[in-house]
């Protein structure tokens, strides 16, 4: 039995692959038939006429016994997917305006809700590259002022000894090592890691070894990972780079393995060299120095919230036992993939919203121009009702059209949506970008791919609903009767114009949240710094640890620096500090103020070591006593400047000039004399607060990393290959990197690029939306205006003056866009609400934006109405009762 099933599917496949041969025999049999019964009753004594009349009754039809032949012997389903096919491409291709616009609206909505999903997918969907990257957590220290503060490097021995809920606990740091090239030393990213920090990431070398548990010793020798990227360029991909020394910042360190390709680790940026984090630094030695970021592994059974609890309670220990270092330091445990996608995720999800009700807005047009033309199709509908389609046939009809709008504006959508994955790829700061590598393979994933599907079947759904709601079969017997004639129809009244008032209350939503963005970024960009960045360039300068151990050698050799620099034409003036403005709240110092009650409070501040001439240099303005000299050197009293947030904090009402401020202890050589108070300085983000900061003589407290800025007449980009030039014949051991101007640093900031990024994308979709929801309204206005001609007529006729006709309709459109904007201005505040960690300066509720989109969207909804009004009264009554 089961033979004979195979036997007649392969034959109804080969009839439907063969159907022009066997439709000519089927034609030949059935003529034949048909002659025969014709014969037949003319034998029997019918004229021919009547002989063949009732030959065809009998037969029931010969097109009708073709198609019971057609069925029985192919494949009924796909002989009818054909039929429909062709059909709804010609009924597309005779409406040309029609199939266009619905098309392009799809593949706008499509293109651009794909191409942020894509983004989204990487940064926050797809599974982190490690074992099991589920159960990895971040572990940070928490405080006031840092929710997810660095650790230290004793507290993190003692959580890793003390913590009962993960299998491993291990930290990193970034760091950049200078390496040796042929034209001097050059800065290499690296990271330094302790010797599990593969492990508990589960990733293991393509060759050579790991860390073994004891490299991260002090006496270990020093030993070195390769990333991938870093063994092809720098190594040629050899294999027996393996056990090679190379020197990392004039440190030996021997190369013992190569990371996988695919690796990376966002928390850390881009890295060349991995090296085995081994406790040398002075902060190191310190549990009062936090500089260290934790991952850990958690057990099987243990969840975040118990792993947060048993870490805040560690820390609530340390704190009774070292109550003067870890005053006030908590626990902060949170999933890795959500600390590595955190400054990226309210900005994709906004994005993704904005993008969503943009392809919203275009299928309630589609929605609507399918509407109505469905009440065009009226006539069309009932006669083939009537002719005996069934519902079910003209359903899949629908369904079919919709399909073929749905996988044209979906193919066209998809291709728009690679194009723009390209462009805001780009988009991207390369700085940036080393934080969110996940975005480096971004394209048409098998996910996204999904999602594409997903919104195409819902989108095939929606379009074929809208008509298919317009054709009960009492509705179809009506389209007879009437043919098409009379007042624009129910359907619109309660549906058409309910879906232009969603459409423009959309529309207000997308507004609205791009006038905020808009207006946020515009104040961030005007915040004020503090300073004159024009004219200002930057390069940061590292010295080899090994050759500049002592104080005296570097800030020999800043000095030197500074002093070629000054030198170069175009040059006003040069500076260097160790923290530029515009960088971050970090770098900080607990200080304590001679004289004052203290009761162990952190009194926790920015700190910056700057050489003389720097306030000079950038421009900033000072408030009260003196700036440094070159006098302030080792061989002087230590002096510090303060800004106004430290003064008015901590000096409420006094003259700080004069006082003296410490570290906890009041050690002797920690005490500074205050003698100069500037402006704030925006040394953090463009949208962080301000903190006190204190800056202390660079001569005083020299470093072997600083910042170089030079002040230039002209354009500051030119000095820059002349900066570095200098620098390098000083002593060709320094490392730069990052060599660039101020303004550029300001326009690449991260918060910057959120910022901007926000408000341009918002701003491009909320353009498309008050475009989409204008030519909405006026295709509803327009369309319910022909067909009202003759009621118009008819109006007019009886002596309504042309104004009243203008009037019948605007207020028609008027009643539509209010009611719309109203809605969409009530949940405008609920967005804005949502979005408020990407507002700066700027509330929900802002009344200039709300009255401004409203206004421009009212205006913009009377145009649009105003053309329909005016046809509607250049209507003559004549002309319009008799087309009637």
């Amino acid at each position: 039995m089961a033979d004979g099933w195979v036997m007649r599917g392969v034959r109804r496949v080969g009839a439907f692959f063969h159907r022009e041969p066997l439709d000519r025999e089927l034609d030949a049999e059935m003529a034949a038939h048909l002659e025969f019964a014709i014969e037949e009753n003319v034998r029997g004594g019918m004229s021919e006429e009547e002989a063949r009349r009732r030959a065809l009754v009998e037969f029931g039809g010969v097109q009708q016994a073709r198609e019971r032949q057609r069925e029985a012997r192919g494949l009924p389903f796909l002989d009818v997917l054909g039929q429909d096919l062709r059909f709804a491409w010609r009924q597309l291709k005779a409406n040309v305006g029609f199939t266009v616009t619905a098309v392009l609206m799809l593949t706008l909505g499509i293109g651009a809700s794909v191409a942020i999903f894509a983004f989204v997918d990487a940064a926050l969907l797809a599974p982190l590259p490690y074992a099991q990257p589920n159960r990895l957590v971040d572990v940070t220290e928490s405080l006031a002022l840092f929710p997810r503060g660095n650790l230290s490097y004793q507290d993190y021995g003692d959580w890793k000894r003390m913590n009962t809920v993960l299998t491993s606990l291990d930290v990193y740091n970034q760091t950049t090592y200078l390496v040796q090239e042929t034209t001097g030393a050059e800065p290499a990213p690296g990271m330094r890691v302790s010797a599990g920090f593969l492990r508990t990431l589960g990733v293991r070398p393509v060759l050579g070894r790991d860390f073994r548990p004891d490299e991260d010793a002090v006496s270990a020798p020093a030993t070195t990972l390769l990333t991938y990227r870093t063994w092809q360029s720098r190594y040629g991909g050899r294999a027996s780079a393996i056990g090679e020394t190379v020197e990392l910042s004039g440190v030996p360190t021997t190369i013992i393995g190569v990371l996988p390709a695919n690796f990376l680790f966002a928390p850390a940026g881009t890295a060349d060299y991995i090296t085995a984090l081994q406790p040398t630094t002075e902060c190191e030695k310190r549990r009062s120095c936090h500089g260290l970021n934790g991952v850990g592994r958690l057990k099987d059974g243990v969840t975040v919230a118990a792993a947060l609890a048993n870490m805040k309670a560690i820390a609530a220990q340390l704190e009774r036992q070292y109550p003067d270092s870890n005053r006030g330091q908590g626990a902060s445990v949170m999933p890795l993939a959500t600390a590595i996608s955190g400054d990226v995720r309210p900005i994709l999800l906004v994005l993704l919203s904005g993008a969503g009700l943009l392809l919203l807005i275009a299928c309630v047009n589609v929605s609507n121009l399918l509407l109505v033309r469905s009440e065009k199709r009226r006539r069309e509908l009932a006669l083939r009702g009537a002719l005996g389609a069934s519902r079910a046939r003209l359903v899949r009809q629908f369904v079919t059209e919709a399909l073929v709008l749905v996988g044209s504006g979906t193919g066209l959508g998809m291709l728009l949506a690679d194009g723009t994955m390209r462009v805001l790829r780009s988009m991207i700061a390369k700085d940036l970008l080393s934080y969110v590598p996940f975005f480096d393979d971004i394209g048409l994933t098998a996910h996204v791919w999904l999602f594409a599907g997903a919104l195409a079947v819902l989108a095939g759904a929606v379009f074929s609903a809208a008509p298919i709601l317009r054709m009960p079969l009492a509705h179809l017997r009506e389209g007879l009767h009437d043919g098409g004639r009379g007042g624009a129809g129910n359907l619109w009244k309660r549906l058409g114009a309910h879906l232009v008032m969603a459409e423009l209350a959309i529309a207000v939503v997308l507004l609205a949240g791009a006038g905020l963005l808009a207006k946020s970024f515009w104040r961030m960009l005007h915040v004020e710094l503090g300073f004159e960045p024009a004219h200002l360039a930057v390069v940061n300068v590292e010295l080899p640890d090994a050759e500049f151990q002592k104080d005296a050698q570097q800030e020999a050799f800043a000095k030197g620096a500074l002093d070629r620099v000054r030198m170069l034409p175009g040059v006003q003036d040069a500076a260097v500090t160790t923290v530029p403005p515009v960088t971050c709240n970090c770098d900080t110092d607990w200080i304590r103020f001679v004289g004052k009650p203290y009761n162990g409070v952190h009194n926790e501040v920015n700190d910056r070591q700057v050489s003389a001439g720097f306030f000079h240099t950038v421009q900033a303005r000072l408030v009260k006593g003196r700036l440094f000299t070159e006098g302030d050197d080792a061989a002087h009293p230590k002096v510090v400047i303060i800004n106004e947030a430290l003064a008015q904090k901590y000096y409420p009402g006094e003259d700080p000039i004069g006082q003296k401020i410490g570290d906890t202890a009041l050690k002797p050589d920690s005490l500074r004399t205050v003698v100069g108070v500037v402006a704030n300085l925006k040394d953090g983000a463009l949208d962080a607060e301000e903190w006190p900061t204190e800056y202390e003589a660079f001569a005083q407290d020299p470093s072997t990393y600083f910042t170089l800025m030079v002040r230039a007449d002209g354009d500051e980009r030119a000095l820059l290959p002349e900066v570095e030039g200098a620098v390098r014949r000083l002593n060709p051991a320094a490392g730069m990197n990052e060599e660039t101007t101020m303004t550029m640093r300001i326009r690449d900031s991260s918060s910057a690029w959120l910022h901007r990024t926000a408000a341009t994308l918002v701003g491009g979709f909320a353009g498309l939306a008050f475009l989409l929801s204008v030519i909405g309204l006026y295709g509803v206005i327009a369309y319910s205006v022909s067909q009202r001609t003759r009621e118009i007529g008819v109006r007019m006729a009886l002596g309504a003056q042309r104004s009243s006709v203008h009037g019948l309709i605007l207020r028609e459109a008027g009643w539509l866009a209010a009611v719309g904007i109203a809605i969409g201005l009530a949940c405008s505040v609920g967005a804005g609400s949502l979005m408020g960690s990407l507002l700066f300066g700027v509330r929900a509720w802002d009344a200039g934006t709300l009255a401004g989109v409203a206004g421009a969207l009212g205006a913009a909804a009377l145009v649009a109405a105003y053309l329909p009004a005016r046809r509607a009264a250049a209507v003559n009554p004549v002309d319009a009762l008799r087309a009637e």
